[in-house]
């Protein structure tokens, strides 16, 4: 799949049950690092540039992106962040989320992994975490059921968070000159939610999480990153970048 990717969508604090979820270990052969943050955050260009990085150190990989990846997850892509539907009533978000995940993970994801490719996920189940159980309200909790089965515990070797402010999203959005789907369109207190969730789950499993400021120059993240996932790549002690 291309490197080119285009995302999902007030609350209380993350729970607990996320550990027990990030801690699960997982038996496939390859590598999956996912890249998350708030709309705007520049994911799709970090996913971009690390793929061109790993695919010229010779490594085999995979980009997709959530929700999608799939024909069935981009069709349900589609249909939830069509701005037409709204208003989706919050657990109809989720469970439509959790639902595109499932056939993610099963049809492209592990198989991807398990041939010993590295995927490149620009957003996985941190973004429903953060943004139906913190930005809508539903309880990280409930959440993190729905998608612990929707995840077949699978967990990724390593996440990227490109925190960045709503204020300067916004003004991402509006410089790029493309229409917003339904989650863009949500208010600064929405966005401001749902970065703090994304910045809770990071600071409770530090060890899998590289949390980055995105309004630094994009070469010096990039080059981060890369510094980052070098330790995490399969095939050689230590990796090559």
């Amino acid at each position: 799949m291309l490197c080119s990717l285009p995302s999902p969508g007030r609350g209380p604090r993350v729970s607990g049950a996320l550990v027990r979820v990030v801690r699960v270990k997982d038996s496939t052969r390859g590598a999956l690092i996912v890249f998350e943050g708030g709309d705007g955050a520049g994911k799709s260009t970090q996913v971009s540039a690390l793929a061109a990085a790993l695919r010229s150190a010779g490594h085999e990989v995979t980009c997709t992106r959530e929700p999608g990846g799939t024909p069935l997850a981009e069709a349900v892509r589609a249909l939830v962040l069509d701005p037409s539907h709204a208003p989706v009533d919050a657990t109809t978000e989720a469970l439509l989320f959790a639902s595109a995940r499932a056939d993610h993970v099963s049809r492209m994801i592990r198989p991807a992994l398990e041939r010993g490719e590295i995927v490149l996920c620009d957003r996985f189940v941190d973004s429903s975490v953060a943004y139906q159980g913190a930005g809508r309200g539903l309880g990280t909790e409930h959440v993190l059921e729905l998608n612990h089965w929707a995840l077949q515990g699978l967990v990724p070797q390593l996440t990227v968070v490109l925190a960045v402010a709503p204020a300067t999203a916004e003004s991402r959005r509006l410089h790029r000159g493309v229409a917003v789907d339904r989650m863009e369109a949500e208010d600064r207190a929405f966005h401001h939610a749902v970065n703090a969730a994304f910045l809770e789950l990071a600071a409770r499993s530090p060890e899998r999480y590289l949390v980055l400021d995105a309004a630094e120059p994009v070469e010096a993240i990039t080059r981060a990153v890369a510094a980052r996932v070098a330790p995490l790549l399969p095939g050689t002690p230590g990796g090559a970048l």
